[in-house]
């Protein structure tokens, strides 16, 4: 006898099509179990174990501490590795190489080793300015700074966040509606704005603000030459290799 045209040829498929969809749900429940805040997790592994589980005011904090250990947890696994401070030493010793800084007294550049990386203090001077005037224009000796310093954060690959000041009693009466405050900004996002020309990629821009006149340093008068700067804070998201080999300066060495 002849079969027909359209007739059923079984249900085995189905069979497995329902083991896969089962081991898909099962597969998505646990990745949402597993992306639930600590508090959940713990009410999930209560009720998993007793259904019926009605919290007491007692078992409640006995369930807080176990939070507080998971969330404890949590935060150490968040912990930064400890900066190695060699490894930064390493990295200013080799900045002033590059800026082929022999002795000189005062110096025009400080770095300090920070607990999340460096922080590059460069002044300046009428001896050694790095801005034009009372402008906003980078000298020569200004944009070989910042261009070398530029070269360094995208090596080592760090956040950056510039900030600007001047010492008081600035003459601004030339320029009406102008002060310190917009100086030190103008100033700051300059020194940005070369940086991320030579090298540094804009989203490791942290921070550019101006400070005017209101953060001086310490043991100086207000008004003294050496408040004229501009500080670049350098930070570690996390610790490369132990340490940098120097290499080759990128750039043509300075002219004082």
């Amino acid at each position: 006898m002849a079969k027909k045209k359209n007739e059923h040829h079984g249900g085995a498929w189905k069979v497995a099509y329902a083991d896969f969809v089962t081991a898909m749900m099962a597969l998505f429940m646990v990745l949402w179990i597993l992306a639930q805040k600590p508090e959940v997790l713990a009410m999930t592994a209560l009720y998993c174990k007793d259904p019926t589980y009605k919290p007491t005011p007692a078992s409640i904090g006995l369930l807080q501490k176990e939070i507080q250990a998971a969330q404890k947890d949590n935060e150490l696994k968040d912990q930064k590795e400890p900066i190695n401070e060699g490894y930064l030493r390493a990295i200013a010793k080799d900045f002033y190489r590059l800026l082929n800084i022999k002795d000189e007294e005062p110096p025009p550049v400080d770095i300090t080793i920070t607990s999340d990386g460096l922080k590059m203090t460069v002044y300046d001077r009428s001896k050694k300015p790095i801005f034009k005037d009372n402008t906003t224009e980078t000298t020569e000796w200004g944009t070989f700074v910042f261009q070398n310093m530029a070269w360094l954060v995208e090596r080592h690959n760090f956040q950056v966040m510039i900030d600007g000041h001047t010492p008081t009693g600035l003459d601004f009466r030339a320029k009406k509606n102008y002060n310190s405050w917009e100086l030190t900004a103008d100033r700051a996002n300059a020194i940005r704005r070369v940086m991320e020309y030579y090298a540094v990629a804009p989203q490791k821009m942290k921070r550019v603000t101006g400070f005017a006149d209101t953060d001086n340093l310490p043991n100086l008068p207000s008004n003294s030459e050496d408040n004229h700067r501009i500080t670049v804070s350098l930070s570690l998201t996390q610790m490369p290799s132990p340490t940098p080999t120097p290499q080759s300066n990128p750039t043509p060495a300075a002219k004082n």
